[in-house]
């Protein structure tokens, strides 16, 4: 989801106040919102609120995942707001598209995109800066004084001739009966004391550690069960028969429910509905046709020597091809990936006549929010979604069925109590939403001088967008989400061609962390350097002839290169390999050191990063997030594979589905590029460039050109 880094059309005069109590309460509308005499008193959009006792309380519209957005949205009302941002207190916004919208998404309300940050960046600023404004305000009448002589400071206001201070707690009853400013002073970047500045503290760090953090599976409500599906283990699998006597006769055990995606068991507590499916010994009608990553594999390829859909085109590559000194082919591949976020899902539902109450981390509350009302029978209005913390998704918890949250509706609705819907890792690994396979075919020309003179891309990838709520995005066959870093190819190449093909399998794919660039990053990147290597190049040197007209490109590679000590000699059996890309309107390059062992064992020795996201409005989160995306996407590089084989996924735990040990994670630098730009994403730009960087690292060090994903632990 893209947008401008702006408040997407947010009107200074859009501010509206509302009292609550003696409290002040602003509220932010976009440019749809109501505005005038006839709005007072309403509370739409209300993202600061000051109590008599000074607390600022600020409403965070997006989910909290371990990204940091508690701690960055916040820094940027205190910034404004001149409050220290310890003495603020994080709450989630309900779910109300009509207050609570990603102002890049129009209307829905979600996280995702890494856009959290670039879409309230001028929100919250103007939220801070009126109810700055307005405690100046009401000071000056306090004090009976001009507000030229009043400054904003610490939680309070002072009269700087006389010294006097007023603490805002004491100011918003003055306050709560003035008119909002309809052109609140936004801070240059030069008075900035928080924003960008290295030192503010994870709002979620301490909670999270102590165990006081709440997660869906904290939830305990007054007679609540805990309900798990059994769900077909083939996709496109229908139940035939089932021994419900067997699974109520478990201990615990209150209900067996066919719903739209299985039999529910809803038991006393986990163990009871765990063992209740367990006795209920289902069996499947299963497809004749069942898929394999082999049979896929071969129709990818076979796809791979036709012409797709077009994506991009630049001069004449076809004709191009042939006129080259030098003619290089490739194909790389990269398989399936489940999100295996920490948390597995889970979702508490309430459910009464009028009302439904949902307690989860949901990712996409506009989406949750109109399923949930679907399976309950009632108006999206009348479903009120509690948003808590989510111990990761990286995409999963976005998908538009919203399977989870409607499997508990559907539940609590049969059984007539709260329920506590959950998911194994194994439910989710085994039978979760997928990162497409994805196959790319190369064909390049080198002129005389070694530089790519024709570059010709043609990748078979299961479409993500097709066939649901965003398929009006894919235009002449070309889901955007499949090409993404392949149409958008920053090099400058005179002849260029990318197609897609998008075949149709009944494996459900979703986003995946950086969504396409997780793939065309890695292919891109990779035959980049092999034709470096062909012209007789040194892979830096040809990306800086091609990204001379690409400053923000060339700007975080010559900053990684630097730090790196691209060129220094190596070891015997050491290389370095290096990776730039842009996603989400962030610009990331990394160089990794690899150690290859006698037998072959691979070890990731470091990695450097270099960031362009803009003004890094908290830069350690922004560190937190590259070194992150390094582990995830080493994690993914190294061992990330879901193989299917008579429609079903082989991986099912951790145990099969390897993750990034911490004694084999390397040492990670992260170096952020000074900016004054609007801030973009950084949840996501730190995974693409990992994978295609460690393999180039790997050919500088053996010579041995990898180009399929997973690498395995040695070459």
């Amino acid at each position: 989801m893209k947008g401008a880094a702006t408040a997407g059309g947010l009107s200074r005069r859009s501010f509206l106040v509302a009292t609550a109590g003696t409290g002040l309460v602003l509220a932010v509308g976009d440019a749809r919102a109501e505005t005038g005499p006839e709005a007072a008193g309403w509370r739409a959009n209300a993202f600061v609120a000051i109590g008599p006792d000074g607390r600022v309380t600020v409403t965070v519209k997006h989910l909290e995942m371990g990204q940091g957005v508690a701690t960055g949205l916040p820094v940027l009302v205190a910034e404004e707001l001149e409050v220290d941002p310890a003495q603020v207190v994080v709450e989630f916004a309900p779910a109300d598209s009509r207050r609570y919208n990603n102002l890049f998404w129009g209307p829905s309300q979600g996280t995702g995109g890494s856009t959290a940050t670039a879409n309230s960046w001028e929100q919250l600023r103007l939220a801070g800066a009126a109810a700055r404004e307005m405690l100046v305000e009401a000071a000056a009448r306090v004090l009976r004084v001009d507000v030229g002589g009043l400054v904003a400071a610490n939680g309070g206001v002072v009269h700087q001739p006389s010294g006097r201070r007023l603490s805002y707690g004491e100011l918003v009853a003055v306050a709560a009966r003035l008119t909002p400013p309809a052109a609140p002073r936004l801070k240059a970047p030069s008075e900035f004391r928080l924003i960008g500045k290295a030192g503010v503290k994870r709002t979620d760090s301490r909670i999270k550690s102590d165990g006081t953090a709440q997660f869906g599976g904290d939830i305990r409500l007054p007679g609540m069960l805990t309900a798990l599906v059994a769900r077909p283990p083939v996709w496109g699998a229908r139940i035939e028969s089932y021994d419900r006597k067997a699974a109520l006769g478990v201990p615990g055990v209150v209900a067996v429910i066919p719903i739209s995606s299985g039999i529910a068991v809803a038991a006393s507590s986990f163990w009871a509905a765990h063992k209740g499916r367990e006795a209920l010994k289902p069996r499947w009608v299963e497809p004749a046709e069942r898929v394999s990553t082999e049979s896929l594999r071969r129709t990818w390829t076979a796809l791979l020597d036709q012409p797709g859909s077009p994506a991009a085109t630049r001069g004449d590559a076809d004709a191009a091809l042939g006129q080259g000194t030098q003619r290089l082919a490739a194909t790389y591949e990269m398989p399936h990936l489940a999100h295996a976020p920490m948390e597995p899902l889970n979702c508490v539902v309430r459910l009464s006549p009028a009302k439904c109450e949902i307690w989860a981390g949901c990712q996409f509350q506009t989406f949750d929010q109109a399923m949930a009302a679907k399976a309950a029978g009632l108006r999206p209005e009348q479903v009120e979604i509690h948003t808590l913390l989510a111990g990761g998704s990286f995409g999963r918890r976005a998908n538009p069925a919203s399977d989870y949250i409607v499997e508990g509706v559907e539940v609590a609705k049969a059984v007539n109590v709260p329920v506590r819907l959950m998911w194994t890792r194994e439910d989710d690994i085994a039978g979760g939403w997928y990162r497409p396979m994805a196959l790319h075919g190369f064909e390049a020309s080198l002129d005389e001088r070694g530089l790519p003179l024709a570059w010709r891309h043609r990748i078979a990838c299961q479409s993500i967008l097709a066939g649901g709520p965003f398929a009006g995005m894919v235009k002449g066959g070309v889901d955007p989400v499949s090409v993404e870093g392949a149409a958008n190819l920053p090099y400058a190449i005179p002849n260029l061609k990318v197609d897609l093909h998008s075949p149709k399998t009944p494996v459900p794919v979703l986003w995946w962390r950086s969504v396409g660039s997780s793939h065309t990053a890695f292919a891109t990147e990779c035959f980049l350097d092999e034709l470096a290597r062909a012209g007789g190049k040194d892979p830096l040197e040809l990306r800086r002839a091609l990204l001379a007209d690409r400053p923000r490109h060339l700007g975080v590679l010559e900053l990684a290169a630097a730090k790196a000590g691209w060129g220094d000699p190596l070891p015997s059996g050491r290389g370095r390999g290096l990776a730039v890309h842009e996603s989400f309107h962030s610009f990331v390059a990394q160089v990794v050191e690899v150690s290859i062992g006698a037998k072959g064992e691979i070890k990731v020795d470091r990695v450097v990063c270099a960031v362009d996201c803009g003004i890094a409005v908290t830069p350690d989160v922004v560190r937190a997030q590259m070194e992150g995306g390094i582990a995830f996407a080493l994690s993914a590089a190294l061992f990330g594979e879901i193989t299917l084989k008579d429609g079903r996924a082989e991986q099912s735990n951790f145990h099969d589905y390897r993750c990034l040990r911490m004694d084999e994670m390397p040492v990670v630098e992260v170096h952020i590029v000074p900016s004054s730009a609007p801030p973009t994403g950084v949840g996501e730009p730190g995974v693409p460039p990992l994978a295609p960087a460690l393999a180039n690292a790997i050919f500088a060090a053996t010579g041995k050109r990898l180009r399929k994903l997973p690498i395995g632990d040695r070459v």
